[in-house]
């Protein structure tokens, strides 16, 4: 019971102390506001470009891989060899039905084109939007929720028929609230019945194409009117997800040797194609947000290294100031960890204090941002937690050399003692 009311006693002695002396506080407070701001701001955006981004690349699959011509990255501790994946061909689709026709490793195989066109419903246009063309196994790849109307039939796929299935925002944009179901809409001169409009994505998808939401679905043998299949402007890939107790490394030797055989590369030959995967991209995020965190820590660092200096300076001054009472103190009693204490505690106080400031900035920035911006940047409660944490062991470190000379001066030096 006398710790706590030891505790008790300090927290009040160093709150007043600090409220009386409110333009020294707030000086002092802003080297911990600075250094806490720029840490717990660094770490927040890139927890918040790092959970969109994963989210992004969850819609990738952990057990889909990708067959392209370029790879996603390099092998580990080799360079990018770009010159010679600049001679690869691309993905055909002869090859999608050489491996819809002889894995048995996977459970579903859709060949896929893009391309950005301008897309137009009578007189309203929207620019730039990209044209997703797949055959029809890709809603089995990358499960689409359709908020009306439906998925392309089999026959609609394999006939090519000119129908189309566009995003929330493009149904917003050119239709303005008008039921956009059975309506034709007109890219590079060619009409499509619209049958389907996607559910609001929202703009998450940072790895993938982009948001759904912006996105114009239509079948890949209806595209070879739009796109050229041997130009890499199409962007042509196959997409191959694995069967649920196969593993990716077993598909991947599975297409491996398909491909090869397909495109009769000999033994001794290496590949002219990239089988790529999720976790690709995953391990070369781990790298960059890494390094990124590093160099959050290290100019917030220095912000709150600057701060502590300034916390130790003015327990220093408030501990030469208050010597009188000190030695008064000690003569009615007070021992040696209560002089310890209090003195600890202002500085862990004005501490907290400076830290708490710095967060609130963030809180508020990160409303600012999400209204101008469309990725969503959030304070998490990790953060806010690590941020009061850092602020409480810079106020310990800061406050405990004057709070120690507090404690061990000689009670009757001290009463003599003038400022």
């Amino acid at each position: 019971m006398n710790f706590i009311k030891i505790i008790r006693e300090s927290f009040i002695i160093a709150f007043s102390t600090l409220k009386i002396n409110r333009l020294r506080t707030i000086l002092t407070l802003l080297g911990i506001t600075i250094g806490i701001f720029a840490i717990i701001s660094v770490l927040t955006v890139v927890d918040s470009l790092e959970k969109t981004i994963r989210t992004s690349l969850s819609s990738l699959g952990d057990d889909i891989i990708y067959i392209q011509k370029w790879p996603w990255a390099s092998s580990p501790g080799k360079e990018y060899e770009w010159w010679e994946y600049l001679k690869r061909p691309l993905p055909s689709i002869k090859e999608f039905d050489q491996i819809k026709k002889r894995s048995e490793k996977s459970s579903a195989v859709a060949f896929s084109v893009s391309g950005q066109r301008n897309v137009q419903y009578r007189n309203n246009n929207v620019e730039n939007i990209t044209i997703w063309a797949n055959s029809y196994e890709f809603e089995k790849i990358r499960p689409l929720e359709i908020l009306s109307g439906r998925y392309f039939t089999r026959f609609e796929s394999a006939n090519g028929n000119n129908t189309a299935i566009i995003g929330s925002k493009i149904a917003y944009d050119l239709f303005q609230g008008i039921n956009p179901l059975g309506k034709k809409i007109t890219i590079q001169g060619k009409k499509f019945t619209i049958i389907g409009v996607l559910k609001k994505e929202g703009k998450n998808n940072l790895v993938s194409g982009g948001s759904l939401d912006e996105i114009v679905l239509i079948p890949v043998n209806y595209a070879k009117k739009i796109f050229d299949f041997k130009k890499e402007s199409a962007n042509p890939l196959i997409m191959v997800k694995a069967k649920e107790n196969v593993s990716k490394s077993d598909l991947m030797d599975e297409l491996r040797s398909i491909l090869r055989s397909t495109r009769t590369i000999k033994p001794s030959e290496k590949d002219n194609f990239s089988l790529n995967q999720a976790n690709l991209i995953t391990k070369s995020l781990d790298q960059i947000f890494g390094v990124i965190n590093f160099a959050g820590w290290i100019i917030g660092g220095f912000s709150i290294l600057v701060g502590g200096f300034g916390i130790a300076n003015i327990m220093f001054v408030s501990v030469k100031e208050r010597t009188h009472i000190i030695g008064i103190q000690k003569s009615l009693g007070a021992k040696k960890k209560f002089i310890l204490f209090q003195f600890l505690f202002e500085s862990i106080l004005l501490s907290l204090v400076g830290g708490a400031i710095g967060l609130l900035f963030i809180y508020f920035g990160c409303f600012i941002a999400n209204s101008k911006i469309d990725m969503e940047i959030v304070l998490t409660a990790n953060n806010i937690f690590l941020g009061l944490f850092i602020s409480i062991i810079i106020g310990i470190i800061s406050g405990f050399a004057p709070a120690r000379s507090a404690s061990r001066l000689n009670p009757v030096d001290a009463i003599n003692s003038s400022f």
